[in-house]
């Protein structure tokens, strides 16, 4: 079983259609692609930044261990653990990207494929039952604080001084 994210365009409501199309379902967990095809697979999904910051750190990676005179053996290694952080986190640095582009994560499915994931999560957003429980204020926005709000552990203690 595999927790996938739910992440579609800004003003999506829960039980409404509209972004369904543009929605977009992230496994979370070790990416195989990601581990194999590294940059490729950041461009392929259209995370530029992320695909110049892999791009970067394994060309930093093969200049500094030639630099030092690594073994071909000890440099292949080192490749081999940075492919492996790359699959890794493959999947949350495209969740980031989602969400600095204004698609948070709005839901959380556990699945054992992806189709049985997208009929869940499609399921859980246009139930009506959850529009009710969703929340009204859209993401990106703070709430406001209100006058009297205290910060601190003894907001009591603060008048008796």
């Amino acid at each position: 079983m595999r927790t996938y994210t739910l992440h579609l365009p800004k003003g999506a409501l829960a039980g409404e259609a509209y972004g369904l199309d543009r929605a977009e379902l992230v496994p979370d967990g070790f990416s195989w692609r990601a581990f194999a095809f590294g940059p490729l697979w950041f461009l392929y999904h259209r995370l530029w930044i992320a695909a110049l910051g892999v791009l970067a750190l394994l060309l930093a990676a093969a200049v500094l261990g030639r630099f030092l005179g690594l073994n071909p053996l000890a440099g292949t290694a080192i490749s081999l653990l940075l492919q492996v952080l790359i699959g890794l986190e493959a999947s949350s640095l495209r969740r980031w990207t989602y969400a600095r582009r204004g698609r948070p994560a709005r839901d959380a499915v556990v699945a054992a494929s992806p189709i049985e994931a997208e009929r869940k999560a499609l399921t859980r957003w246009l139930d009506p039952a959850n529009a009710a429980l969703a929340p009204q204020v859209p993401y990106g926005s703070s709430m406001g604080r209100s006058a009297d709000a205290v910060i601190g552990l003894f907001p009591l203690s603060e008048g008796r001084r």
